[in-house]
């Protein structure tokens, strides 16, 4: 929220910008730095001193503790977007009750496209005290030259405060994104992998490891560690002398850790278990009456055999084990000695002493029969006694935990729910949490999961939970523990239907199939004048935030790192954030990827709102936050959100307001993302959404990288051909804003966001648009929901098929298209999405919260 719009009422227009800087930077006016218009020509901080009445409550525009407020109880009516006749700035939803064009606010999809252009199909080069890099929307090659690529450490400002007291002034998070598995793209260098007796040591008294930051004297014999300030000697065996100005050692681009930002060693003297495959299924009475398990089963053995028959492959390899349960616990030893698979029974459930055996974990190879025969036979099995009281997820979980601490394996648990869980003690089902006065109590684990995660941490073990029950999961909201250990939590309330069974297939395959690291430690590492303050994101946490343990994660998980200085910087050393991430592959061998970033410091607040980026600090934000609602009040933290953004507005104006600067990365679209994460479903919950959706969803965003979290809170509206030439296929760059102004009520927009995909379809669009994309000749016999377009042969068809492959294609979370018509009641699945509009949950719209940001950044300048 570090920009404000350059314009009044109607007619307005955005003042001029031009170049900062120091050294030549290419940056531009983060903040417009006043509102004007042609009418009103005294200072605009001249206001009426009136009361607006904004979102159900009344409002006094002046001061910062007068905050946007959203309501939480009231339902506001949701009309139609076509309610209003025509599209358009005019629509009731997108227009500003004080006056601002919509149309004229500083529009995310403009940077991105903006940044698209400048970067697309170029190459970046991160080299030390690199620059800001392309945003993380935009597809760009990175180039490691002794700075690690943006997709591992992204910071929230590529240039520091030198003093603290600067950084608390500018009211900017001082932190990075710390992506340590993230996925390189096509055409970038893999890792390189030493090993470890061939590595050169780093510090021996902080631990640091090894990297381009480093600084050689004495030719070479002793370095200067900047993450705790001191000399160290260098070994015998890894010495070589230095040459040049620069005082690089000669044999410095031939290792890695010397002329790198990132490298993985690995260390070939331990010896660890591979990580098996272990799998957990209800066969309880409730779920032997749900008839899910013939499609379980089925499901379960297709996908273990394709992994068999990939020739080569680790698949093959992996130890699988199987177990079901209902109120007791059934293994089943597969050893390939056996004729048949062995079941053993255990009933004394409440301190479990498993009968474990190797037979209980097999290589797929050697017990695909055995394993396929067991699976078969699981849908025939009969209730022996009818469970009065539901199951516990604890049980299947502390089973399989047991069975990997016996054997010593780190893995995945896979559990199978159909029967409902037991209500526990810790229950909520009901949104008046959200206005308790202990609401922080609504997101919190209850002590017996936090225990059992952290169990799971110990052991490497990470539960992925699938749950089928025909209703919702009980008041014991059971994700707490997959979430906690790097798993995830699946719901599908049925599987009514082809697609949501098709929707467990890919869930199922991909979770399998991700490539994962077990028994995870994340060390941060930075200058010796800054300290590690938080650590925010999906894991257990500890006593030390530059200390995290982890069960398992993958390309996907993401941690936010505060910092804060604990005295000045040293401007010529610049600054240095370091992270080393120790963990086991699934392979079983032991990994330490190393990632270094350096950055340039400033005493200059200008050099700082110059080199931010507005998506990474929507992730910074959201992260920070999504982890502060275990503690904190809701209307407290969106209070904060707002105070934190109109005193950075007020500061840029105050300090670097007079600077002219010229286009290029800025800070224009905070705004708006930072109101889209105000009014999302965790900090401004909705009525029509349930407590367990709510947690779910809190889960899923607070693990999620810079580039999905920004497509979550401001999501893709792509307009599609209705008319004309489609037979070139459509382009990602050509979304609109995310409005209702943005529709016209003749088209077709495809709303593609990483948890959602949504095709809005106008009640004035062509009957041949009907025709080619869904084989209907009229719109009312169009039934609105979740739907799979047929497959056709025609432009139109073929490019809006082949888009929405390349969409899913882009997305970890396994969707389904949802079809909404103009004017049906399910239309409010479209308002929530569109983030510059009013939210049906009684959220501000964009323009109405510039405005507020406007209001009171000017009181605080004047007061």
């Amino acid at each position: 929220m570090l920009t404000s719009p350059n314009q009044g009422p109607p007619n307005s227009s955005f003042s001029s910008m031009s170049p900062c800087g120091r050294q030549s930077q290419q940056c531009s006016h983060p903040y417009p730095p006043q509102l004007t218009s042609p009418v009103q020509q005294q200072p605009q901080w001249a206001l009426p001193q009136q009361h607006y009445s904004h979102s159900g409550v009344m409002y006094k525009p002046g001061a910062t503790s007068h905050p946007v407020q959203e309501g939480t109880t009231m339902q506001p009516s949701c009309p139609s977007l076509g309610d209003s006749g025509v599209s358009g700035p005019s629509s009731p939803i997108s227009e500003s009750r004080y006056g601002l064009h919509p149309q004229l606010l500083p529009s995310a999809v403009r940077m991105m496209e903006e940044d698209r252009t400048a970067w697309e199909g170029k190459v970046f080069v991160s080299e030390p005290i690199s620059s800001l890099p392309p945003l993380a929307t935009t597809d760009c090659v990175m180039e490691d030259r002794g700075n690690c690529s943006p997709r591992f450490i992204l910071s929230t400002s590529y240039c520091v405060p030198c003093e603290g007291q600067t950084a608390l002034q500018s009211h900017l998070p001082l932190g990075a994104l710390v992506s340590p598995l993230a996925k390189l793209h096509t055409g970038e260098r893999p890792l390189s992998v030493c090993m470890e007796a061939d590595t050169v040591k780093g510090c021996g008294e902080c631990g640091a490891y090894m990297c381009s930051a480093m600084g050689w004297q004495d030719c070479g014999q002793r370095f200067y560690c900047p993450f705790c300030g001191k000399l160290r000697e260098v070994g015998w065996q890894h010495y070589q002398p230095t040459q040049g100005v620069e005082g690089n050692r000669v044999d410095r681009e031939q290792r890695p850790e010397l002329s790198l930002g990132s490298y993985e060693i690995l260390d070939s003297q331990q010896d660890v278990p591979a990580a098996v495959l272990l799998l957990a299924v209800d066969v309880s009475a409730a779920a032997l009456r749900g008839g899910h398990l013939e499609l379980i089963s089925q499901q379960l053995r297709s996908l273990l055999t394709s992994l068999n028959r990939e020739e080569g492959a680790f698949q093959s390899d992996v130890r699988v084990g199987l177990m079901t349960y209902d109120s007791r616990i059934h293994l089943y030893d597969l050893s390939p000695a056996l004729s048949r698979p062995h079941m053993l029974v255990v009933t004394e459930t409440e301190d479990l002493q498993l009968p474990v055996r190797e037979g209980l974990l097999v290589p797929l190879k050697d017990c695909i029969d055995s394993i396929n025969s067991v699976l078969q036979r699981i849908p025939l099995f009969s209730a022996e006694f009818e469970e009065a009281s539901g199951v516990l997820l604890e049980l299947p979980v502390k089973a399989g935990l047991v069975v990997l601490q016996e054997l010593g394996c780190p893995g995945k648990l896979l559990v199978f729910q159909t029967a409902p869980f037991t209500e526990g003690t810790h229950t909520h089902n009901s949104s008046s949490f959200f206005s308790s006065n202990k609401p922080k109590s609504l997101f919190q684990p209850p002590d017996p999961a936090v225990s059992l995660a952290k169990e799971c941490v110990s052991q490497g073990c990470g539960v992925h939970l699938f749950v089928f029950s025909q209703q919702d999961v009980g008041g014991a909201w059971p994700g707490h523990v997959p979430y906690l250990t790097g798993g995830e939590l699946h719901c599908y309330h049925g599987l009514q239907g082809e697609l949501d069974r098709e929707r467990f297939s890919s869930d199922l395959r991909r979770t399998v199939e991700t490539e994962t690291g077990y028994r995870a430690t994340l060390r941060v590492h930075v200058s010796k004048d800054l300290r590690v303050s938080g650590c925010y994101g999906s894991f257990v946490p500890g006593p030390n935030p530059a200390h995290v343990t982890m069960a398992t994660l993958d390309w996907r998980t993401t941690l936010a790192v505060e910092l804060t200085h604990s005295r000045a910087l040293d401007e010529k050393r610049g600054v240095v954030v370091q992270t080393v991430l120790s963990y086991t592959s699934q392979q079983g061998e032991r990994r330490t990827r190393v990632h270094s970033l350096s950055l340039c410091c400033s005493h200059h607040l200008l050099d700082t709102f110059c080199n931010c980026q507005a998506q990474t600090l929507l992730t910074f934000y959201c992260k920070k936050m999504y982890c502060a609602v275990l503690e904190r009040p809701l209307q407290e933290l969106r209070e904060e959100l707002q105070t934190e953004v109109t005193e950075s507005l007020a500061c840029y104006r105050k300090h670097c307001s007079s600077s002219s600067v010229s286009p290029g990365q800025y800070l224009k679209t905070l705004p708006v993302y930072l109101n889209s994460l105000r009014k999302s479903e965790v900090l401004l919950p909705g009525l029509r959404s349930s407590v367990h959706q709510r947690l779910q969803l809190r889960c899923q965003v607070v693990s999620m990288d810079t580039k999905t979290t920004a497509g979550h809170f401001y999501p893709l509206l792509l307009p599609l051909p209705v008319g004309g030439d489609t037979s070139s296929p459509l382009s990602l760059g050509e979304a609109v804003r995310c409005t209702a102004a943005s529709l016209d009520h003749g088209g077709l927009y495809l709303v593609h966001g990483p948890l959602v995909l949504l095709l809005w379809v106008g009640h004035n669009v062509s009957n041949t648009s009907l025709v080619q994309l869904f084989n209907i000749t009229c719109l009312s016999t169009l039934p609105s929901g979740e739907t799979k377009l047929p497959v056709l042969d025609n432009p139109l068809s073929v490019s809006v098929r082949s888009l929405i492959n390349t969409l899913n294609s882009q997305t970890h979370y396994t969707r389904k298209l949802r079809v909404v018509k103009q004017g049906d009641s399910c239309e409010e699945a479209l308002q929530r999405l569109l983030v510059e509009d009013k939210s049906p949950n009684g959220g501000a719209s964009y323009a109405d919260f510039l405005y507020h940001l406007h209001v009171n950044s000017i009181q605080l300048l004047v007061r």
